[in-house]
């Protein structure tokens, strides 16, 4: 295996920071979506075990986010909505000239498998495995969890964003500092019902949440705040093709202290990561 550090460019002239992973045999291939203001730099452990197996993989960060951040947070443009339209369809468009030859598969975390819908050319995956992703709406958490979301959402995120120009997250341990429009929409839509669902007919036109046929599994933990299993639900009522498979993670039956909503993605958890590796291998065939 090696790797490739790549610049991508997007249709509305972003420049996105990629890592390219390179297996020996390619299999298939592996657009690997982050979750909201997570660096790519993450996904790395996952990657190179998931380029071991024979999956070429790229992982990325989105626009304004790590080395996709090009001037100052608080003066970019980007939103949600232009992750989902710009971001993600140059990604896997670049992924199909690097590997013309092979299926594409997208693994989603959190917002990286909320978004799929507002990409034009989602109809071309062959499948969707997705992590912790769910509507994230505030109202099913559980206490006391539920009170500081709802603080961090309908306090924390509009003063920031009108004090800095940008919520700073890190500020309350909620990752990398975000783009204002980036962090109100995750507020409003959190704050609504089924996520992205809350802006349709509004900055959201068309998509194709109704329309997504390939098949997906859904991967949530039982000691997931954040994508309990009642946004998982709906989350998933918003794909409205999509045959979906719901997979529940209990910590102690993997012989694990915590999953979370990131802790999948840990090397303490990478005896999950054959759930990958073995829902890739059943849709690349």
């Amino acid at each position: 295996m090696h790797t490739e550090e790549i610049f991508i460019d997007t249709a509305n002239g972003e420049k996105l920071a990629a890592t390219v992973f390179y297996p020996q045999t390619v299999r298939a291939a592996v657009m690997m979506a982050p979750a909201t203001g997570m660096l790519r730099r993450f996904y790395r452990p996952f990657a190179e075990y998931l380029a071991a197996a024979g999956f070429a993989v790229i992982t990325y960060d989105n626009q304004s986010i790590g080395g996709s951040m090009h001037g100052w947070v608080s003066a970019s443009a980007a939103s949600l909505v232009s992750w989902g339209r710009n971001d993600m369809p140059a990604v896997l468009a670049h992924l199909q000239t690097l590997f013309p030859d092979t299926g594409c598969h997208l693994i989603g975390h959190s917002a990286g498998g909320q978004l799929i819908g507002l990409m034009p050319n989602a109809t071309e995956l062959k499948s969707v495995f997705n992590v912790a992703c769910s509507s994230g709406s505030v109202r099913n958490m559980p206490m006391p969890f539920r009170a500081k979301a709802a603080f961090f959402m309908r306090a924390f995120i509009p003063v920031s964003n009108a004090v800095f120009g940008c919520t700073h997250s890190g500020w309350v341990g909620m990752g990398e500092t975000l783009p204002k429009h980036v962090a109100r929409q995750w507020s409003e839509w959190c704050c609504g019902t089924g996520y992205v669902q809350t802006a349709f007919g509004k900055e959201v036109g068309e998509h194709l949440y109704g329309s997504l046929d390939m098949p997906a599994q859904w991967l949530f933990a039982v000691d997931d705040d954040i994508a309990v299993e009642a946004n998982v639900d709906d989350m998933i009522s918003v794909f409205t093709a999509m045959p979906s498979e719901k997979v529940k993670l209990v910590p102690a039956e993997h012989g694990l202290q915590e999953i979370g909503h990131m802790k999948f993605f840990s090397r303490k958890s990478q005896h999950l990561w054959a759930m990958a590796t073995e829902w890739l291998h059943r849709h690349s065939e």
